[in-house]
């Protein structure tokens, strides 16, 4: 495996994980009110977003480098 096909790997997992917390943290929000899990929510899926642009312009400058 390469190291670009672990990279790939490693930001799918980060960018799943990014948006889930969101999710979990806006779903608290909801269901408590406190202003810390409105935070955590919003920049969570913030962070989620910026790692799909990241996951793209990483696979568009190595899409010369093979996966294996």
């Amino acid at each position: 495996m390469s190291l670009k096909a672990i990279h790939i790997v490693f930001i799918t997992a980060s960018t799943v994980l990014a948006f889930g917390f969101g999710w979990w943290e806006l779903k608290s929000y909801s269901a408590g009110g406190a202003r810390l899990d409105l935070i955590l929510g919003v920049a969570s899926l913030v962070a989620g977003v910026a790692l799909i642009v990241y996951g793209r312009y990483f696979l568009k400058k190595l899409k010369h480098i093979g996966y294996l």
